[in-house]
């Protein structure tokens, strides 16, 4: 255990400082996934004069909480992965006494601690602006997140990881990624939350995993209904389903691998 954390230490602190060497890309990273606070507009004016279940203030706070999530579960794995297959620059990885994928794993990770003062500045900025928005959870209710934050980017990286393995049999396997994005962009609560979809297609969505990535996490902070027990059970089962998937198709995928040096 203890030859394991200092394996994990070592790649997180490589990763990091590999991160803070691009400090300025960070910062446009962040604007990037600013798409929930220019919903958050659209949802705000529209609630002044119709009827959503949710008032103003409620969609200014899930929004602004929807873009701390959509923060923290970004992955870009399956492009750096595909890079690898293609030219060949996962051979020298295949080498070492250690899964190459805890080396994306570990730049994610660092990659966050990296972003968190940028994200930070934006969410204050945002309560400067819109003060009457500003509200502090409880302290249950902010570890309950961390932990449903913390499982909604294992299920975000599992998937895009799993994606990823498609590499070995398609040149181009971001073109998974694309179409599975255009799914997740509407029903995983980045366009609107889930209540003020149809009762039917609410229900349909929630056994899916597209909103534990986002809304789930994001509903839960600000306090929205959402079923505790059901959120956790499906993320966990997610996980577990896409983690078995991926490993099947790595080890399937090895085996036609042909990459320089492999």
């Amino acid at each position: 255990m203890r030859k394991f954390f200092r394996k994990a230490r070592a790649l997180l602190l490589v990763y990091y400082a590999y991160m803070l060497e691009y400090r300025a890309e960070l910062l446009l990273w962040v604007l990037s996934g600013s798409l929930p606070l220019i919903l958050m507009g659209i949802w705000v004016e529209a609630a002044e004069g119709g009827s959503f279940g949710m008032s103003p203030l409620d969609f200014a706070r899930y929004f602004i909480a929807a873009f701390v999530v959509r923060q923290v579960t970004v992955v870009w794995v399956i492009w750096e992965f595909e890079k690898q297959v293609v030219q060949g620059t996962l051979s020298p990885l295949l080498l070492q006494p250690l899964d190459p994928g805890w080396h994306h794993l570990a730049s994610h990770i660092s990659e966050r601690l990296a972003r968190l003062p940028f994200v930070l500045i934006l969410v204050v900025l945002f309560f400067v602006l819109y003060p009457q928005s500003f509200w502090l959870p409880s302290f249950g209710t902010v570890l309950l997140f961390l932990l449903a934050v913390m499982l909604a980017f294992m299920l975000r990286f599992l998937i895009q990881y799993t994606l990823a393995m498609f590499s070995f049999w398609l040149e181009r396997a971001t073109a998974l990624e694309q179409i599975w994005f255009l799914f997740f962009l509407f029903l995983s609560g980045i366009v609107a939350p889930l209540e003020v979809f149809p009762p039917q297609l609410r229900e349909f969505v929630l056994w899916t995993p597209f909103p534990y990535i986002l809304y789930f996490p994001a509903a839960l902070l600000v306090g929205l209904p959402v079923n505790l027990g059901r959120g956790f059970l499906a993320m966990l089962g997610w996980c577990v389903i896409f983690f078995i998937l991926n490993r099947w198709l790595w080890r399937r995928g090895l085996k036609r691998y042909s990459g320089m040096g492999a």
